[in-house]
């Protein structure tokens, strides 16, 4: 019995992200399962306006999924990799001026 219930539960979880996925418009509790964030923790940031919302009527939160997408991509850390490359072309530029 346990174990169907579980399966139940698993296939209510994937139906819920499906729907979140199709949607462009989210409430402020999906887009915390989008984010994998707290309902609290995602009011916080909207208050401190670290995240883009909107408040129609100065009430209810929703968010652009778009626009949460981008913001996750503009957090963007670079690698050590990276760091190197950026470095090699520096000093390669630096070195061509000398």
């Amino acid at each position: 019995m346990d174990f169907i219930q579980n399966e139940l539960k698993e296939i209510k979880e994937l139906l819920k992200k499906q729907t979140i996925q199709q949607k462009e418009i989210l409430t402020i509790e999906e887009a915390a399962d989008f984010l994998d964030l707290s309902t609290s923790r995602l009011y916080k940031m909207t208050h401190n306006k670290v995240i883009p919302h909107y408040k129609p009527g100065g009430k209810k939160i929703y968010l652009k999924r778009k626009e949460l997408e981008e913001w996750i991509l503009n957090g963007r850390v670079e690698s050590v990799n990276d760091l190197g490359e950026e470095l090699d072309s520096y000093l390669s530029r630096t070195n061509k001026n000398l």
